[in-house]
């Protein structure tokens, strides 16, 4: 779960927009908040709660949050209960972020891991069967590239701050993957230009985005055409388009338009980068299958008011310019 930016990836390439209770809601996101500020156990039992409101039936994004709280929690037999949910009845089938997921490095040492992982490997490789295999193959290595260093990223900046040497040396490995991972995925998006879940199946799909949208701003104006292209054919996810978009629309000069893009003021508080129209920004999220931006935020401890946002707003323009 840690990386939030991987975890909202795989929501939205997954579809995972379960039918649930407002009941159920509201427990999740209270599980969620426990969990930033890490009482795993008191968010493992709001996980708990939210399953029992829905007839002990749960989200698979909703199970596997709730496994990576547990985990962290010691309730590790109630982790590898709701892992093995997911894995035996909802055909959970990401093994690389199953590998690297640091909320779960505990689990590692029991024997039931080794059993759990297979099932995710079998369900993975049953999952791509018809897909073009070396390319799959390839791609799943440079998600582990692009996502390993990038997944401690969050867990060392607040044990040794943004400022340290620790925090450093592994934002400048990253730097150093991503600059390589671009090579590599530009290379196959020259050759076979944007290719879909049919080819390359759900992660490999995903990780073509991923690495674009870490890539400089030259590589990201050159491709975004191709990846408008690819989500009217159905071959890209229009809610990962719409974080691309916001990207670029920052990077070069202009306001976000879905509020996707977030940052830290030199007082560390953290803000929704200059966004246009905020009043109707929740509208142009859902027609591109992004929640609602109150919920999207939370994450980061921000509150949305969107009138005292907008007042804020012409100071957050300036701070743009700054950056």
């Amino acid at each position: 779960m840690k990386n939030i930016f991987l975890f909202l990836c795989l929501l939205i390439f997954s579809g995972a927009g379960a039918q649930v209770n407002n009941v159920y809601s509201g427990y999740i996101k209270q599980a969620d908040s426990l969990y930033n500020i890490k009482q795993y156990k008191e968010s493992s039992l709001a996980y708990l709660k939210a399953f029992a409101t829905n007839g002990n039936k749960g989200v698979p994004g909703d199970r596997y949050n709730a496994a990576c709280a547990m985990a962290l929690g010691g309730m590790t037999d109630s982790a590898f209960f709701q892992l093995d949910r997911i894995a035996t009845n909802a055909g959970y089938s990401d093994y690389t972020h199953l590998c690297i997921d640091p909320d779960l490095i505990s689990l590692h040492t029991d024997k039931r891991w080794g059993q759990l992982c297979s099932i995710v490997k079998e369900n993975k490789d049953k999952s791509e069967a018809n897909l073009n295999k070396p390319l799959v193959a390839e791609l799943d290595t440079i998600l582990n590239d692009d996502q390993d260093d990038r997944m401690k990223l969050d867990g060392i900046m607040k044990k040794y701050g943004i400022k340290s040497d620790e925090y450093e040396q592994l934002a400048a490995r990253v730097e150093r993957k991503d600059s390589v991972n671009v090579l590599k995925v530009t290379k196959i998006l020259d050759q076979y230009g944007w290719l879909g879940r049919d080819v390359v199946g759900k992660e490999g799909n995903m990780t073509l985005f991923l690495v674009i949208q870490h890539a400089d701003i030259k590589t990201q104006e050159k491709y975004l055409p191709m990846m408008r292209e690819a989500v009217k054919n159905h071959h890209a996810n229009s809610a990962a388009l719409a974080m691309l978009e916001d990207r670029v629309a920052l990077d070069e000069g202009r306001k976000q338009i879905y509020g996707s893009q977030v940052a830290s003021g030199a007082d560390g508080v953290m803000y929704v980068r200059p966004l246009e129209d905020p009043d109707n920004v929740d509208k142009r999220r859902a027609e591109v299958g992004l929640g609602p931006i109150a919920e999207y935020v939370q994450y980061w401890n921000i509150k949305w008011d969107v009138e005292a946002y907008k007042k804020q707003l012409p100071g957050l323009e300036k701070k743009q310019k700054e950056r």
